[in-house]
């Protein structure tokens, strides 16, 4: 089969299609899914550059983020059937194959039944994004009803489904973006107020729409200098989340305001093999299917590619400043 492999570390020049062999069911619990499309995460940009979660030998097949149909299972995979369309997050890590490819075989307990009203890349481009803005929001940050919730980047992959996802509990949302573009943007997907931070101070605007108080809960996205100046940001009591990992920094205030401090990273269950954390992973996916088919919840794609197209992808992404997601199309061969 085709597949895009990461044939080094290094720039995208390393994302070379290649003819691997098709992968085959090996489990009585595995189903076989040809792939219409795969998201591609800052993650996978992220392994490219710096290497694999394993220690497992070059070529790789990067990608996390699937959709297709399921092909074959095996005797014990009772949930799905051949001709069922399926959603998921797995491999693309280094051990098990990823997704930018023409096939993959996982476990059945990890995959979910699209949504009805998504096309395959529209599905593509959303479990990772999902699952990271439900546990940031959700289940680290303890989001509630009537809340002020302050995500940063909300035109962004995680940014724009955490908008809607916080919408959804009830909160107010207030987002930061670069541009008016990107604040009609936002605006549209139903954030209360948009701070421009090429324009203005973030902490300054935040207090003021807050009456001083700041906000319940501080969703980064983006890294450490973001998470830093957002501590004064963040009301006493208040919970901050990042994505990221965190350079050394002065918590003098976060400690004076009580705060707590919280990361997610959806990667974990997948890197220790924690099955019921993964099972949480697919019920979230569930639950977003549902709302998604009341059209409580939308995917923006920012643009598409071929599968060929991956290394522009990962220029793309690693240019910084996309809105939504990038898909790659995996088309018939």
């Amino acid at each position: 089969m085709k597949a895009i492999v990461m044939t080094a570390t290094g720039s995208p020049d390393v994302l070379q299609v290649q003819d691997i062999p098709e992968p085959q069911i090996a489990k009585p619990t595995h189903i076989k899914v040809k792939l219409a499309a795969a998201g591609v995460n800052p993650v996978d940009t992220k392994i490219r550059r710096n290497g694999l979660f394993y220690d497992q030998p070059l070529p790789a097949v990067l990608g996390c983020d699937g959709a297709g149909t399921v092909v074959e299972t095996g005797h014990a995979a009772s949930r799905f059937k051949p001709g069922d369309k399926v959603w998921f997050c797995h491999g693309g890590l280094g051990r098990e194959q990823g997704n930018y490819a023409e096939y993959n075989v996982l476990d059945g307990r990890w995959g979910a039944l699209m949504p009805n009203s998504l096309s395959f890349a529209e599905a593509a481009a959303l479990p990772l994004v999902l699952i990271t803005a439900w546990g940031g929001l959700y289940d680290r940050g303890g989001l509630q009803e009537g809340q002020t919730v302050l995500i940063h980047a909300g035109a962004g992959g995680v940014g724009h489904v955490a908008i809607q996802l916080a919408k959804l509990k009830g909160a107010r949302v207030i987002t930061t973006v670069g541009n008016q573009e990107k604040a009609d943007f936002v605006k549209a997907l139903g954030a209360d107020e948009v701070i421009l931070y090429s324009r203005n101070d973030v902490v300054s605007s935040v207090l003021s729409l807050t009456g001083g108080k700041g906000a319940d809960l501080v969703f980064d996205t983006v890294g450490s200098a973001v998470f830093k100046e957002s501590i004064s940001a963040t009301a006493h009591f208040g919970r901050i989340i990042t994505l990221l990992g965190l350079a050394e920094l002065d918590l003098t205030e976060a400690r004076m305001r009580n705060l707590l401090i919280g990361f997610e990273l959806m990667l974990t269950p997948m890197l220790r093999d924690l099955d019921e954390a993964r099972d949480k992973h697919v019920q979230i996916l569930q639950q977003c299917a549902l709302w998604i088919d009341k059209d409580l919840l939308k995917p923006h794609i920012g643009q598409r590619f071929s599968l060929q197209q991956a290394a522009a992808a990962h220029s793309l992404i690693e240019a910084g400043h996309t809105t939504g997601k990038l898909v790659l199309s995996i088309p018939e061969f």
